[in-house]
């Protein structure tokens, strides 16, 4: 049975007291809204909200904001398009790019665009599938049936269906989308500016940063016509007035057991902050080794260096006693109710933390690819990988290869992507050495991907014997299939088809001992929760539609008050004339054209985390106030827990987009089609 969901605006108890939450479209808290802030959006709001949000499938959220397919998000969401339009003699990422008309608006080669459309409930069938069932088979079943249903939810190019597990496995909606693929750059900021204050600022409040990007979805090679889109404010907000983000968070961890929260801090966390500060300092090393190496390790450095604070502020959270205590709390209250069969999923959760503990590294290295940190890599096992998988029945797949995955794969796979051989030949040589360095020169793996040689020269070799940077060569590989790959000589492809079986392997040890194990536990503990609860909580992210309402606030830190606002003023007195703190001439050349009391960013209340970036921050006319791009500091906990008192997202204000538009780009096209005259 497939049930439609309307849109179940709730009239719910004021279980939370806080604004906090992700709240998913079919169950929005208006209880809540109604008495915090008199505002009860009705069930044409929320399905206009719904329509006029889009999810940037690289992992950003944005908006239409015209009806003839202006998508408004971050310009870091769209940083990845212009990298990959930009080359040494064109340098869009440092320059910025404006198409001053439709016909200078530039293909994204990777950029995909979803538009959740209906939500369905397909609870009972994924749970009849599986139930009785543990181990690999658990896991088995519940990939086929959830591949079944996407599968019956539509098979052209232009619709998207996910199923998605929410609480823990005690709801499974199916999502279906409106996919664009054609997408095209519109504008992106200078990178000085869109990325101004750099590490430094990053997580941190007062800002000064320009985060806007523009696109344009495309259909039938013209703009794609759009009903429902959100106006941009000249009016903007003031302190205390509501604010409405809809996005879609990437992931949060909120209904973890204390085992794994304690997993997560004593070794997870720690293993990837290593990894990455070792991958951060090749990166830095590599840049200043003359300024074309720094402009093609710009893009890694920026995502790495973004990474590394979150993981590092996850961290931080979690060392902080007060978080695991309350958890601990909570989770003494909830075993206080609980059967002693239900007792026992939080025994089943801590075994399984023990295989995790003992098979972590080869998963990590081996079938998460640390081992071998290079695009060329990542390419070399899609194909083989799709060469295999493509061959089953869509349900017997993985699920990355599954019918509705492979629009995305292919597009990704085949986009233009440049890439440069010595960065790639010096992060595959660093992977290669830590894994020897991790499992030792005698290990049968190690054995197997170095023979005799060193790391080095091993990814000298094989960087420069690929042709997996040509997009030619990656799809005759694609539509050659199964006899393609077992004829190919290239390298990389050689690799990965000796590598496939031992991370075959570690995958389905992982997915029968600790992931179905966790999996079933936390089902049971959602179950018990449903039995108090029912669904009047709202589930940890999922990079699905979500709203989230809050308010423009500041925040005391350290006996400090933090305003709400930056103002344009504040920016170019900020700006030193060095990296990270150096405007582009651009901005200095159009100073006095700006008001510097003119809102530049501003903070919220709204509950958001990664995934969120290019979310629109909404009014309750479903305007556009602002785009949000960041959070402060103590945000970065939000994977575990809120804290309206300290946790902030941060924003560029809609009256600093439109003095950009207007008095720096002079950009008249968009300042006409976005009605900001």
């Amino acid at each position: 049975m497939r049930r439609l969901i309307a849109f179940a605006l709730l009239s719910m108890p004021a279980l939370v007291q806080a604004a906090e939450g992700m709240w998913t479209f079919d169950r929005l808290p208006i209880e809540q809204m109604q008495a915090r802030y008199g505002f009860s959006p009705d069930h044409a709001w929320a399905e206009h909200v719904m329509r006029g949000s889009v999810r940037l499938a690289g992992g950003c959220s944005g908006s239409f904001a015209s009806p003839d397919g202006l998508v408004l998000t971050n310009a870091h969401c769209v940083l990845a398009c212009v990298s990959q339009l930009a080359s040494g003699h064109e340098d869009l990422v440092a320059a910025g790019f404006v198409a001053r008309d439709r016909s200078q608006e530039r293909r994204c080669p990777d950029v995909e665009l979803d538009r959740l459309e209906q939500i369905s409930d397909v609870s009972e069938r994924v749970q009849d599938a599986t139930k009785g069932h543990s181990g690999r088979s658990y896991i088995q079943r519940r990939n086929a049936i959830t591949a079944a249903i996407a599968s019956e939810c539509g098979d052209d190019e232009r619709t998207r269906c996910d199923v998605v597990e929410l609480y823990d496995g005690g709801l499974y909606h199916l999502y279906r989308y409106h996919r664009f693929h054609d997408v095209r750059l519109v504008f992106s900021p200078e990178y000085a500016i869109g990325f101004f204050g750099g590490d430094p600022d990053n997580f941190n409040f007062p800002r000064y940063t320009f985060d806007v990007g523009i696109l344009r979805a495309y259909e039938d090679d013209r703009p794609a016509k759009i009903v429902d889109y959100f106006p941009l404010s000249t009016r903007g907000v003031k302190p205390g007035d509501l604010t409405l983000v809809t996005g879609s968070p990437g992931a949060t961890d909120r209904q973890l057991t204390v085992a794994q929260l304690e997993r997560l801090r004593d070794y997870d966390l720690l293993d990837e902050l290593l990894v990455m500060a070792e991958r951060r300092g090749l990166l830095y090393r590599f840049s200043q080794e003359s300024a074309e190496r720094a402009r093609v390790a710009q893009r890694d450095l920026t995502v790495l260096e973004n990474r590394y604070k979150v993981f590092g502020g996850r961290l931080r959270a979690l060392i902080e006693p007060a978080l695991l205590a309350q958890k601990r709390r909570d989770e003494e209250a909830l075993m206080a109710v609980a059967s002693p069969e239900q007792r026992q999923a939080w025994a089943d959760i801590a075994q399984a933390g023990q295989r995790w503990r003992a098979i972590r590294q080869p998963y990590a290295y081996i079938e998460r690819q640390r081992a071998f940190w290079s695009r060329y890599y990542g390419f070399a096992r899609t194909l083989v990988r799709a060469a295999e998988e493509r061959a089953k029945p869509s349900a017997e797949r993985l699920p990355e290869f599954q019918d509705a995955a492979l629009p995305r794969v292919q597009q990704t796979l085949l986009a233009a992507q440049p890439l440069d051989g010595d960065l790639e030949a010096a992060k595959l040589s660093w992977s290669l050495t830590k894994l020897r360095e991790v499992f030792g020169p005698d290990d049968e793996f190690v054995k197997l991907v170095l023979g005799r040689q060193s790391p080095e020269a091993l990814a000298g070799d094989m960087v420069r014997g690929t042709t997996l940077g040509e997009v030619a060569a990656r799809r005759a590989l694609w539509d050659g299939g199964a006899k393609a790959i077992a004829e190919s000589t290239d390298p990389f492809i050689q690799l990965a088809r000796a590598t496939d079986g031992p991370a075959r392997a570690i995958r389905a040890q992982y997915e029968s001992e600790v992931e179905a194990v966790e999996d079933k536990a936390l089902a049971s503990i959602a179950a018990l929760r449903f039995a108090h609860n029912g669904t009047r909580s709202y589930p940890d992210a999922t990079f699905t539609l979500r709203l989230s309402y809050g308010e423009v606030r500041g925040w005391v830190e350290n006996g400090r008050e933090v305003e709400p606002f930056t103002v344009l003023g504040g920016l170019f007195a900020r700006a030193t004339g060095y990296e990270p703190f150096r405007l582009p001439q651009r901005w200095l050349d159009h100073q006095a054209a700006l008001d510097p009391q003119t809102p530049f960013n501003f903070v919220t209340t709204n509950d958001i985390v990664g995934g969120n970036s290019g979310s629109p921050v909404l009014n309750r006319d479903a305007e556009i106030v602002g785009l949000a791009f960041d959070g402060n500091s103590h945000s970065l906990g939000g994977a575990y827990g809120f804290d309206e008192r300290l946790n902030r997202s941060i924003a560029v204000d809609s009256r600093g987009i439109r003095a950009a538009l207007r008095n720096v780009y002079q950009a008249s096209n968009l300042v006409q089609e976005l009605k900001l005259q």
